[in-house]
């Protein structure tokens, strides 16, 4: 990361790590040369997987056409059960397309036979150090589903053409919701 001429970073701490994420802050000199916190938190690389599945390969799915992978979870932090598309992190080494396929199967028990990086980026900018990659997957094929020891997720399907209306009806979060328009945006859904 680099600092433009006209601000002057004077001290970068890190007040707390965690498994999980670290957090602190930069004091800066402002261009004005008046000085400030910017407190942040640091997150590593995730992926959000917009996964079309032919509704044939779906024991549950409403008819034979084309629908989306998505996963019901609760998410404690905010108290509320959301569906959303399958996400996670990226491990080292890993290019998002990578992870994608990963997760999807590790969350869904689907494989994709491919996978195209949709987009990559920076993620609510004011308070996080966290990029993020949406991944469009299809000719999705059964695998191996292998949760982590915090993930109790409800595997759902939504036909593509009311998955865009299904998802702001809410409740959602903003990787689903970013997912889906800009898939759609691309022409993929």
């Amino acid at each position: 990361m680099t600092v433009p001429d006209e601000w002057a970073l004077l001290e970068e701490r890190t007040e707390y790590e965690t498994s999980w994420y670290d957090g602190g802050y930069d004091l800066l000199e402002q261009p004005d040369g008046t000085e400030k916190r910017y407190y942040w938190a640091q997150l590593p690389d995730a992926v959000v997987v917009v996964a079309r599945v032919d509704g044939s390969v779906l024991a549950d799915a409403d008819g034979d056409g084309d629908h989306l992978l998505f996963v019901e979870q609760y998410r404690p932090t905010i108290r509320e059960t959301h569906l959303e598309l399958p996400a996670g992190i990226v491990e080292d080494g890993e290019s998002y397309t990578t992870a994608a396929a990963r997760e999807l199967e590790e969350e869904t028990g689907f494989r994709p036979s491919s996978t195209a990086l949709l987009q990559e980026y920076a993620v609510a900018t004011g308070v996080l150090r966290h990029d993020r990659g949406i991944v469009y997957a299809e000719g999705l094929e059964p695998g191996e589903r292998e949760l982590d020891n915090n993930e109790f997720l409800e595997v759902r399907t939504v036909p593509v053409s009311e998955a865009l209306e299904r998802v702001r009806e809410g409740p959602t979060n903003d990787a689903t919701l970013s997912g889906l328009l800009l898939a759609k945006e691309d022409g993929v859904l």
